[in-house]
């Protein structure tokens, strides 16, 4: 019998779409019809997490790809449009940009290549932390309720840049959309010209070539399957600089979402208590039915000690002594709460901000390396002036609260005082005196957030105007309705009156009058401008080099339903440099598989390029009864197990039992006809169309099969490296998993032993709960899984 073993089996209760393993574990990702992922451990296919739809991030997933460490998982969502990384361990979304055209296939890759100059920028790459600190984590009790983020997601998100070898994620759509991320956040190259739908796609390791595969509607209206070669050279020739450029720009990306999420603490803290005070101050006023205003009422208190009954009543019914100091001390610790934020966060944010993007334009000045890659020193300049505003906001801001901290303390211990003496109550001596800038603060305070101004009141609704900091947090684009006074500055008067100074590119503008979140909006806009320009360059450089239409696809005009299982199954074969791509076409020749192959290199002939397998009559050999050998077969699935192993997924020609097997296929045996005539490709023709002159040859699988009873298997996902397989059925909800070498796992004594107990460990961890239990660690995760994540990562080979 064959050395398969299977290690689990489950019906599903949605249809999967999208399947992958992890590269570096025994871990498959799943997602389904209702938007849900899944992430499924080989040990008898019990489930590490799920992930369930979000109205905020979209329901349907349309495809999935791992970073090459296996720590984080990228997946799209077409309603929604968005790219969604999601980390492994704690099944958290850590970043999600936008898409303009819905993606159809993703594939993350890792650079093969090696050089001195990325040897020592490997050695160096670390350098910013001897001149930067580290950035603090978001504290806790402010953590963002934002609709994508939880809670302390700072650290998560600087572990996004991964390891300093360059990786990229690419991303291909409808219309010949295709787009490159390094590290799976900084876009490098944005493809144009790229013939119809893109249904599989495979960056070489060494940066030479992208290999695509296509769907295009001919003239006849029919859907045909094209491989499409594009040359990528000036990423190859320019490897060192576009990993410097990259890994910059993905540090200067994190930064400006941990600045998102730092201010997102910060408008938290200032809403939740801030507003409160707002509230009952407002409905305070307007409750007032005097004719005198409120402001002048509370410096006559504060003048004569004396307050009119009606004032007296409020302050006694609607604050109370009590509510009066606890609001004071929530209000205190509020703005307490701001300014560490501002000052640990947003300034050391900006600063590090400030570094790389120095760093960068430093780059660009190196003409020679840089240039082509379009780095444009001005745009850098115009990034750096305006993260410089946004310090100097920053800053601004911690100015504002320093002053509105001293008059609201100052109006509350006054306030508190005078409503003690209304209750006839004693006063603690420490504060029953008032000073002469004690009493200026009060009188600042009053004169400042108590206005019966008509315009104000028809603009926020409300008479009593406590903005003072909030202003700055709110993400309008109206002006600050109380901007700050810079009467009497000095250094502004200095600046206006010199002619040199007053346009001098070396100050960074203030914008006085505008909020922190606009000035933010603004950074982010120009810092944008500056990403995007690279990949229009480096986009416009790459030329298509190779055009082969291969089949059409009978009775179809749309597109495909299930694009991930009905495309043709590539490969990347890194150490021969080579790209392989294996197809069916079963209309014109059911019962053999086609394995076309191109080197990364576009101007490199490989011969023999497409040759052709047998597999109508595989087990003839077998000589088993069982085995029916004269039964004819045909291929259903083909994926690539490793640069010498296809797994395929046969089915019987004869109606009754139309039995189903898995198998693997060496392409050592394909390939051992290499001296016989070589195919010559007709220009102007499909494959289907001179498949007959094709090269063939018959093969015998051996014992390197197994029969899938009681199951209509017809798609397959396998990883060579973890010697795992998934099989699926053809209603896409019953799956099987496999173990593949398990002879070689058995001839290794001893380590497979203690391996297999340290697995059976974490099985017994998994269903110790019992059934309750491990439904509610099937659908919640928490901190039992991550411990099991990583005591598996600790057991792998890889």
């Amino acid at each position: 019998m064959p050395a398969f073993r299977q290690v689990g089996e489950k019906q599903l209760p949605n249809p999967v779409l999208c399947m992958a393993w992890s590269p570096k574990r025994d871990l498959i990702a799943l997602a389904n019809t209702t938007g849900e992922l899944l992430l499924h451990r080989l040990a008898s296919f019990q489930r590490v997490w799920s992930l369930p739809p979000s109205e905020f991030t979209g329901k349907e997933i349309t495809a999935l790809a791992w970073r090459p460490d296996g720590k984080i998982l990228a997946f799209h969502l077409k309603d929604t449009q968005q790219v969604v990384l999601c980390g492994v361990e704690k099944a958290e979304i850590l970043h999600v940009f936008p898409m303009q055209n819905s993606v159809t296939c993703m594939h993350w890759m890792e650079v093969t290549e090696e050089s001195s100059a990325l040897s020592s920028f490997y050695n160096s790459e670390d350098e910013s932390k001897l001149f930067l600190p580290k950035l603090p984590t978001l504290p806790k009790s402010y953590s963002t309720t934002s609709k994508i983020f939880s809670e302390e997601k700072s650290d998560e998100i600087m572990n996004l840049l991964g390891e300093v070898r360059l990786n990229v994620l690419v991303l291909g759509g409808d219309s010949g959309f295709v787009e490159l991320f390094a590290y799976g956040m900084y876009k490098i190259a944005t493809l144009t010209g790229v013939s119809g739908s893109c249904r599989s796609l495979s960056l070489s390791g060494d940066l030479k070539s992208l290999s695509v595969i296509t769907e295009v509607k001919s003239a006849d209206n029919q859907l045909q399957i094209c491989y499409l070669q594009l040359d990528t050279c000036l990423l190859s020739s320019c490897l060192p600089e576009v990993t410097r450029m990259s890994r910059k720009f993905t540090h200067i990306s994190t930064l400006l979402q941990y600045l998102h999420l730092s201010l997102t603490c910060m408008c938290e803290a200032w809403e939740d208590i801030l507003l409160q005070m707002d509230l009952r101050l407002t409905k305070f006023v307007q409750e007032k039915n005097t004719s005198t205003q409120v402001q002048d009422e509370f410096l006559e208190l504060l003048l004569w000690g004396q307050s009119s009954p009606e004032l007296q009543a409020l302050l006694m019914n609607q604050l109370t002594v009590k509510g009066l100091k606890k609001l004071g001390q929530s209000i205190e610790s509020s703005y307490s709460s701001i300014q560490k934020l501002v000052i640990s966060h947003l300034q050391s944010g900006s600063e590090a901000l400030l570094y790389h993007l120095s760093e960068v334009r430093g780059m660009s000045l190196w003409k020679q390396k840089f240039e082509p890659l379009g780095l444009d020193a001005a745009a850098l300049e115009g990034a750096i002036t305006a993260v410089g505003s946004f310090s100097l906001k920053a800053n601004e801001l911690l100015q504002v609260i320093d002053k509105s901290m001293k008059n609201f303390k100052a109006f509350f211990r006054w306030l508190y005082v005078a409503m003690l003496r209304m209750c006839e109550e004693h006063v603690p001596p420490e504060l029953n005196k008032m000073t002469q800038k004690d009493i200026a603060f009060v009188a600042d305070f009053l004169s400042e957030h108590f206005s019966e101004n008509e315009e104000l009141f028809d603009r926020k609704g409300k008479y009593f105007n406590v903005e003072r900091v909030g202003q700055y947090l709110k993400d309008e684009d109206e002006d600050l309705v109380s901007p700050p006074n810079t009467k009497g500055n000095q250094w502004l008067r200095f600046l206006q009156e010199s002619a040199h100074l007053k346009e001098s590119p070396l100050l960074f503008p203030s914008f006085p009058q505008k909020s922190l979140h606009f000035v933010k909006r603004m950074m982010e806009g120009v810092i944008e401008q500056c990403l995007q320009k690279p990949a229009e360059v480096i986009g416009r450089s790459v030329t298509q080099a190779v055009f082969l239409p291969l089949y059409t696809v009978p009775g179809r005009c749309g597109p495909m339903e299930i694009p991930l299982y009905t495309v043709p199954g590539r490969w990347n074969d890194k150490k021969n440099k080579m790209h392989h791509v294996v197809f069916c076409m079963p209309e014109v020749s059911p019962c053999k598989v086609f394995l076309l192959r191109r080197g990364t290199d576009p101007h490199r002939h490989i011969p023999h390029s497409v040759i052709s397998m047998d597999l109508s009559r595989p087990l003839e050999a077998e000589g088993d009864a069982a085995a029916q050998p004269h039964q004819v077969y045909s291929c259903m699935d083909a994926r690539f197990y490793d640069e010498e192993m296809l797994t395929v997924v046969l089915q019987a020609s004869e109606e009754e039992g139309r039995r189903r097997v898995l198998a693997q296929l060496p392409l050592s045996a394909a390939l051992s006809n290499e001296e016989g005539e070589e195919f010559s490709w007709e220009p102007g023709l499909r494959l289907d169309q001179q498949s007959g002159s094709v090269p063939c040859q018959s093969l015998v699988l051996g014992n390197q099969w197994r029969e899938l009873e009681n199951m209509k298997a017809q798609f397959v996902a396998v990883n060579g490296i973890r010697k795992v397989a998934c099989v699926l059925s053809g209603n896409l909800r019953h799956i099987r998993v496999f173990e593949m070498d398990v002879e070689d796992e058995d001839e290794e004594g001893g380590e497979s032993q203690n391996a297999s107990a340290d697995q059976e460990v974490l099985e017994s961890t998994m269903t110790s709960e019992g059934p309750e239990g491990k439904e509610e660690e099937e659908e919640g995760g928490g901190n039992k899984m991550e411990e099991q994540l990583e005591s598996e990562e600790a057991l792998d080979i890889s």
